[in-house]
């Protein structure tokens, strides 16, 4: 199943829906709040909005988490998940556009996995991690790396608006564990990979961050790149895609 979040074009109104080849159908409430139940409300594709596929209260992504990405930035592969933060502020949906910070000259995109929490949890052990899994969409960790680089720490490289496209689905039938991700800019190949190569599993990341931190619905998870990171420039065009779950496309100004 795919779960959109999106508004009418006549309403403003976020609903959640699911989504079929031609329309999509309302659900009874939010997917956070209970069982998902379709209404006779329907609506024709091309008469939508997608927005982001929740709101989250915190998104927390992992860095270093491919053996390959921490060998081509030039740094160690971590002994445990090297979290960071990045702020409900960054996060756009499908079709929105990343904008350049004036502070940064150097701005990269990062396709990952992103993990929906489903309820509010706290030191989850790994083999009951899927209760709380809402589903998966596709993300772009969005990295001022010149930024990166100069402060020794990440927050302001990945935390600026925009920084976090996230979208357009949240399917809940795809393995994250071996889920293929590809990026393109202007039609170009630039990441092709698979989570089966990341150093922690999707299952182990959500324990081990649930560990930490009191994790909230709809608070995302992201779960790391690979190889193939790269500048972009204004007047880009970037598409994160995941097998099972669709496309996830921004524009670059």
């Amino acid at each position: 199943m795919l779960l959109v979040r999106f508004q009418t074009k006549e309403k403003k109104t976020p609903l959640y829906g699911i989504w079929a080849e031609n329309h999509v159908t309302v659900i009874v409430s939010s997917p956070f709040e209970g069982m998902i139940v379709g209404t006779s409300e329907k609506y024709d594709v091309n008469d939508i909005v997608i927005l982001p596929p929740c709101e989250p209260t915190k998104i927390v992504a992992v860095g270093l988490n491919c053996k390959n990405h921490a060998a081509e930035i030039n740094m160690k592969l971590p002994d445990e998940p090297l979290i960071f933060i990045k702020p409900p502020s960054s996060v756009i949906g499908p079709e929105d556009t990343v904008k350049l910070p004036k502070q940064s000259s150097h701005v990269e995109y990062e396709a990952e996995l992103g993990i929906i929490i489903s309820e509010r949890c706290r030191n989850v052990s790994e083999d009951k991690v899927k209760r709380y899994i809402l589903g998966y969409t596709c993300a772009n960790d969005i990295t001022a790396r010149d930024l990166q680089k100069k402060d020794g720490q990440w927050t302001r490289a990945k935390s600026f608006d925009t920084f976090c496209p996230l979208g357009p689905f949240i399917a809940d039938n795809i393995n994250p564990c071996d889920a293929k991700i590809t990026c393109h800019v202007n039609g170009e190949k630039r990441q092709d990979f698979t989570t089966a190569t990341q150093n922690f599993n999707a299952f182990f990341l959500v324990s081990f961050i649930s560990q930490i931190m009191t994790l909230e619905p709809g608070d995302v998870i992201l779960t790391g790149t690979s190889v193939g990171v790269g500048k972009l420039d204004a007047g880009d065009e970037v598409i994160v895609n995941i097998k099972g779950i669709g496309e996830l496309k921004n524009k670059i100004a």
